[in-house]
């Protein structure tokens, strides 16, 4: 059995999603999910005396990337001079300058407030329908009803009718990390907002989307997990390339007995809703994560893959990860184990692109790095005989994504090969041609005897 612990070698939501617009930029293209970004949507539904009563909705309509721990900040700049008078469901993160007001205080002041979830467990009378869990998004793909936050906000000084609002501008969208660009505001046909009750629908006065789409080159110039390979039939195992994601910070790793370990294991998660800088275990890659793919058995009608996701940094644990593989055979997958899986059709007439992730309250918490730190399954699929070969590292995947972004793959010219001579028969087909033997043995036997 392999050792997978260290790197040794080393729609519900009011029919909105037919309507809404995509901005899809070149450089944040995704060939897996060609439509995913994340929407704002922004509905009045009642004016005030010097402004209005909106909702703000996100939804993460990407089918495969999360926005992990500490969550979403969203950004504008006002068009005018607009305050925040109230909020439910989410507060700014900086009150600014509101010396003017003297009677009642707003609650922001800013020209370009910044915006963050609250947190579980707020007080009930902060809370609105589908706030309050830090900021955390799942993907669409994953988990829809998850996949959406919302808020109320109360803006002031803004003009109290359509014609005199004007739209913020310059908005901005900050997961976890830098990678999503926004585009400009755009007015959209009204939405019909549900009542809490689900039996009435509200038309808003005014709407308008925003949409927020990722790059990885954005968000960092280099990736953040790797792939490793290996299979029954060869002894060789492929390592992640060396430095696959970057060598810039190899003075600031530590080894697995480093004191530094010891001594902070204990104030790790002191702060979850901020993300603590990375204490990555030293590799040769350097990679936050490694994800493992063992060619296990090929028998006569099917053949098995195992699958291992390995954590590298002592300061992270993946909450709702997703796993996404392409290869041409996982339009026929037969079993899958410990993960669950859904396939990904970007394209009508494709379908060799899949999502991993955990089962609830099993193993859909990636923990850090340490002994605990991997989790692992087994793919079970059925062959095409008109395409299925051993040859020439057809059985590795073609692309792997781990929480959305894409991982380093090692040169083709360094996956494990068939041997020249030969092929070394895995254990259930080698049994097999033993007992074929062994039965034409005992035939000749009695024929002569």
């Amino acid at each position: 059995m392999m050792n997978f612990d260290g790197d040794e070698e080393a729609k519900d939501t009011y029919d909105f999603q037919d309507n809404m617009e995509f901005c899809i930029e070149a450089k944040s293209f995704d060939p897996l999910d060609p439509t995913g970004n994340v929407t704002i949507r922004w509905d009045i539904m009642s004016w005030t005396s010097d402004g209005y009563l909106a909702t703000v909705t996100l939804f993460n309509f990407q089918l495969y990337r999360n926005i992990m721990n500490p969550g979403w900040t969203l950004g504008w700049t006002w068009a005018k001079k607009e305050i925040i008078w109230a909020m439910m469901g989410a507060q700014a993160t900086e009150q600014g300058n509101c010396a003017k007001f003297k009677l009642k205080i707003p609650h922001s002041c800013k020209r370009n407030p910044e915006v963050v979830d609250l947190l579980p467990g707020a007080p009930f009378n902060m809370q609105f329908n589908n706030c309050c869990r830090g900021g955390v998004l799942t993907s669409w793909g994953q988990n829809p009803s998850g996949a959406v936050s919302a808020f109320q906000i109360g803006v002031g000084l803004s003009g109290t009718s359509n014609k005199t609002v004007k739209l913020p501008k310059n908005f901005k969208l900050l997961g976890p990390g830098p990678g999503y660009s926004c585009g400009p505001a755009k007015i959209v046909p009204s939405t019909a907002i549900l009542t809490d009750d689900r039996r009435r629908k509200m038309q808003a006065l005014m709407s308008w989307n925003v949409t927020c789409t990722y790059s990885q080159f954005l968000a960092s110039k280099n990736p953040s997990c790797c792939v490793s390979l290996s299979s029954f039939y060869s002894d060789k195992v492929t390592g992640c390339p060396a430095c696959a994601c970057g060598c810039q910070n190899n003075d600031t790793c530590v080894t697995r007995d480093s004191k530094i370990l010891q001594e902070n294991v204990t104030s790790l998660h002191q702060k979850s809703d901020i993300t603590p800088k990375p204490l990555l275990q030293c590799t040769h890659h350097l990679c936050h994560v490694r994800v493992h793919w063992h060619v296990k058995d090929n028998y006569k009608d099917y053949w098995r893959v195992k699958i291992a996701i390995i954590n590298f940094n002592y300061r992270l644990n993946f909450t709702d990860w997703s796993l996404v593989v392409q290869h041409p055979n996982l339009n026929n997958v037969t079993q899958v184990y410990s993960f669950e899986y859904m396939p990904l059709l970007p394209y009508e007439s494709i379908n060799d692109t899949g999502m991993f992730y955990g089962l609830k309250y099993y193993n859909d918490l990636l923990m850090e790095a340490g002994p605990k730190g991997n989790v692992q399954s087994e793919v079970l699929m059925k062959k095409d005989k008109n395409t299925f070969t051993l040859k020439q590292g057809w059985a590795f995947p073609r692309r792997v994504y781990f929480n959305g972004d894409e991982c380093m793959l090692p040169p083709p010219d360094l996956y494990p090969m068939l041997p020249n001579t030969a092929h070394k028969l895995p254990t259930s087909i080698m049994l097999e041609a033993a007992y074929m033997v062994f039965t034409l043995f005992f035939h000749l036997v009695v024929i002569l005897f």
